[in-house]
């Protein structure tokens, strides 16, 4: 089964507005202690788009709810400082400060992801399963691709976004990773990638 392609853009304007909105949210939040609960608060800006609580509808942003807080923590700090790129989260990662990413990182890794509803094809999730063995990803991501620490929690993620970072990785445009991944990815093919994103897709 092939994904339908994924057209993300926000209007330049409506990223302003979404950027003005953020440093006023945090100007006015002070230097909290990091904590959930002060994540909670700062949170609601990034509803728009990785949906409540972290759980995104749109394929082309990621879940966030239950995901590791060390692993959110880096990518923030990593949009921030200009080792990943993004054209949304690069300048919404500008204004924050330290505790900023700490509260926003609590927050997200305590709330609980949704199951996900993309319809994977089955000859795809055993292809990927075999795939998944063959390059030990679960030596990193842990079984059922729970995630650990620095490394993310994949089970359930967004299928399209699964896609798009291996095919970033494979392609050294997103490298922000000590060359683990870039290693792993190097020598899939796409049809490599797709089975591994319908495997990875229907870990719930």
């Amino acid at each position: 089964m092939r994904a339908p392609p994924i057209r993300a853009r926000r209007h330049p304007a409506a990223r302003r507005v979404v950027v003005s909105a953020l440093l006023a949210l945090f100007a006015a939040s002070g230097n909290a202690r990091a904590d959930a609960a002060a994540g909670q608060a700062k949170a609601q800006v990034c509803v728009a788009c990785h949906g409540p609580q972290g759980n995104s509808t749109n394929p082309a942003y990621p879940q966030l709810a239950g995901q590791t807080a060390r692993y959110l923590y880096l990518q923030l700090r990593d949009f921030k400082e200009a080792r990943r790129s993004d054209p949304v989260m690069s300048p919404m990662a500008t204004p924050l400060s330290k505790e900023d990413m700490l509260d926003l990182s609590d927050y997200f890794a305590a709330q609980k992801p949704m199951a996900s509803t993309y319809k994977v094809d089955a000859a795809r999730v055993a292809a990927g399963r075999s795939k998944s063995e063959e390059v030990l990803c679960t030596m990193c991501h842990l079984g059922g691709f729970a995630g650990q620490n620095e490394i993310p929690r994949v089970a359930g993620q967004q299928y399209a976004y699964i896609v798009k970072q291996l095919e970033d990785f494979r392609a050294r445009r997103r490298t922000n990773d000590a060359g683990n991944m870039t290693s792993v990815s190097r020598n899939l093919s796409d049809d490599d990638i797709k089975n591994l994103a319908n495997y990875i897709t229907g870990l719930n």
